[in-house]
């Protein structure tokens, strides 16, 4: 559920809360960077993990669960490929994001 859905429906045709709502996700947003001396690093080590895992290692390992036994060797095999490339990025992107964080609290 989004913040908007929260909009009672009398309100619905105002355009004034949802902007009201984005702009103080905005600023909050903001405030957070402005606050953590290093948000930038602790960004990319989230991104680091999350975005090999999600778009990489889970939809693989998603297809291979749900397809199980209907698959050819050859699908097994390139989705292990798949899998094992994101999981060396994965493990490079992190180690890389914490050395970076470390290398700044130091």
């Amino acid at each position: 559920m989004s913040l908007e859905e929260l909009i009672p429906p009398n309100h619905m045709k105002s355009h004034i809360y949802s902007i009201l709502i984005r702009t103080g996700l905005v600023l909050s947003t903001l405030l957070v960077a402005l606050c953590i001396p290093f948000f930038g690093l602790v960004m990319s080590l989230i991104g680091s993990l999350m975005t090999m895992l999600v778009t990489l290692i889970l939809p693989c390992l998603c297809f291979l669960s749900i397809r199980k036994g209907k698959i050819t060797l050859f699908q097994v095999s390139l989705c292990v490929l798949i899998i094992a490339v994101g999981t060396v990025s994965l493990g490079i992107g992190t180690y890389t994001s914490l050395a970076a964080i470390i290398q700044q609290l130091s």
